[in-house]
């Protein structure tokens, strides 16, 4: 028997009047009106009422202390009905009330408006800010999905198994979080920045399908959609697969779950499959808002001839938004200057007449042929405007096109929160350029298959072989990233000596990979849904720290247990490390 607790407060009502209870939570309140005194005790399912006839029974109490109490439920008078809370219209009678935790008389914040204070100082005290009911519900909401994720992945046929969490660097896009030996000298662990090869390797096990909740640590710089430190993924992946088997899988799970657990409408299965080009010229980014109806198109061609130097060999992307000619001159300017904080040297555009003549800044330097093209490339009419973004390098046009496509959709109101917009982005280059390095270097993941398999890979222009790779973007947010794995050595080889490695360094930097895959490994694929993330679009968060029990801050502290810290000078000796 608990000796604390007989009933949760939700599980209280009218019904329970008359019944002797005990119960147990968190002083939120203490009220006094003339001589009597309400204290209300809340637990984490909801809120009671609790008064006494005793005057010293609530002596020295504050808020916030943990107690317990037993006592009788009754009714409330009518005036104290509180439609707010299903205990709304009855109290308990306290016979006894202990207790158990004092809490001091000065708290750092008032917990039921813990969102509204500075988030160093929340996360300083984050056990207070979880007594909040509004953040604490999304973390109990958190266990439900991954629950429901869970039981689905159970149901599908796929096997649970833990991956190792001290592993072997890995050259995954980010910066690894390393762990010093203390037995061998010099040699370092790191944290998996995903179970990319353990996953690979139980296919070759010749296990089916897979999947965890998998822990992934990557030491990245904070974003509203990235948590530094550590973040949670639904890892799958399937032997015997191509993309199509993963496709239908994910889709499956990512439609149900958002459809239990949101009121929003989510699109329809089969998402949509944009191509990686396809999204950079229409969208301005692979991570596609399709909410936000704009799209860009591109004006170089219109453009090839022109003495307008801003355009003169430069790659040209054009938005068209109609029905907006009126609008003030200070709408316009808010827009240059928003074009100008992110680096453009400006936006010119036009503005159609009734006459379908032009105005705007740049109307004089056009000539009759290319206001002709402007019009049947851009679907102009009366009332329309056409944004123009140029640069020289098409990438960069492209990325700032999509800024402003994103801008004009909430300048203009266009995008509708009301849906969850679901689509994969396929068909990724295979390489990029790194002006840096001054060498070409893997996009994304260095262990997809390459479209084509190794006579993908003997395509002349490095630029234009593609991997066999695919991410679900829901609402501009990249929920999750996969693909069709290399499981044959020969291609893995090539794949690799294209970024710059030799075959000794493939043999030597994922050498059970390697290993492995000369003993028959099947041909596999997979995804990783990136459950921080999901949780964050259920709950409308627009921060992800909101939906993470103990987060790290944007600095990548944790202020509230002090790390990362200094550590004593005997421990540094004992795994062979001097700071310099």
């Amino acid at each position: 028997m608990n000796i604390y607790r007989t009933q949760y407060n939700k599980d209280l009502s009218e019904d329970c009047i008359g019944k002797e209870i005990r119960a147990c939570g968190f002083v939120e309140n203490i009220r006094d009106h003339g001589g009597v005194i309400f204290v209300d005790v809340r637990d984490e399912t909801g809120m009671l009422q609790v008064v006494s006839n005793d005057d010293k029974m609530f002596e020295g109490l504050t808020k916030e202390s943990a107690v317990t109490l037993k006592g009788t439920v009754r009714m409330r008078d009518e005036e104290n009905f509180n439609p707010k809370i299903s205990t709304g219209t009855i109290e308990v009678l306290a016979s006894e009330f202990k207790v158990l935790g004092k809490a001091n008389n000065e708290l750092p914040f008032e917990i039921i408006t813990s969102k509204n204070v500075n988030e160093e100082v929340r996360l300083k005290y984050r056990y207070l800010d979880l007594r909040n009911p509004k953040v604490h519900e999304v973390i109990k909401f958190r266990s439900e999905v991954i629950k429901f994720l869970r039981n689905k992945m159970d149901s599908l046929g796929f096997t649970e198994i833990q991956t190792p969490i001290l592993t072997v660097s890995s050259p995954e896009g980010a910066r690894d979080y390393l762990v010093p030996s203390r037995k061998y000298k010099g040699k370092f662990y790191a944290l998996p920045q995903a179970p990319q090869q353990f996953k690979q390797l139980l296919m070759v096990a010749g296990f089916d399908k897979y999947y965890q909740i998998a822990p992934c640590f990557r030491d990245e710089d904070a974003r509203a959609d990235r948590s530094p430190g550590e973040f949670y993924q639904l890892d799958m992946e399937m032997a015997f697969a191509t993309a199509e088997d993963v496709y239908e899988v994910s889709e499956e799970v990512v439609y149900e779950t958002f459809k239990k657990f949101s009121n929003k409408e989510v699109s329809p299965r089969p998402f949509k499959r944009i191509p990686y080009r396809e999204a950079m010229l229409k969208y301005g980014t692979d991570k596609p808002d399709l909410r936000n109806p704009l799209e860009i198109i591109d004006l170089t061609e219109v453009f090839k001839n022109t003495t307008f130097k801003p355009f003169s060999g430069s790659c040209v992307r054009g938005i068209t938004v109609h029905d907006i000619a009126s609008k003030p001159n200070s709408w316009f300017n808010e827009l240059v200057a928003y074009a100008s904080s992110i680096g453009m040297p400006g936006i010119g555009y036009i503005s159609v007449l009734d006459d379908m003549s032009f105005k705007g800044p740049i109307d004089k330097f056009l000539t009759d042929e290319e206001r002709k093209g402007l019009i049947e490339k851009a679907s102009l009419k009366k009332g329309s405007v056409l944004f123009f973004i140029a640069d020289k390098k098409e990438k960069t046009a492209s990325i700032q096109a999509g800024m402003i496509r994103t801008e004009l959709g909430k300048k203009l109101d266009l995008i509708d929160n009301n849906k969850f917009e679901f689509c994969f982005i396929t068909d990724f280059p295979m390489y990029e350029y790194d002006d840096t390095l001054g060498k070409y270097i893997f996009m994304h993941n260095p262990f997809s298959m390459p479209k084509g398999g190794l006579e993908g890979l003997d395509n002349p222009n490095i630029e234009d072989i593609l991997a066999d790779q695919y991410d679900i973007v829901c609402n501009g947010v990249e929920l999750s990233s996969g693909a069709v794995r290399n499981h044959d050595v020969a291609v893995m080889e090539k794949a690799f000596e294209i970024a710059g490695y030799t075959k000794e360094d493939v043999k030597n930097r994922f050498k059970s990979l390697y290993t492995a895959f000369h003993y028959g490994a099947p041909p596999h694929a997979g995804i990783a849904p990136g459950i921080d993330r999901m949780i964050m679009l259920l709950k409308d968060e627009p921060n992800i720290r909101e939906v993470i029990a103990f987060p790290l801050n944007s600095n990548a502290q944790d202020v509230m247990m002090d790390a990362p810290s200094e550590i004593s000078e005997a421990q540094l000796r004992e795994v062979h490390i001097k700071i310099r």
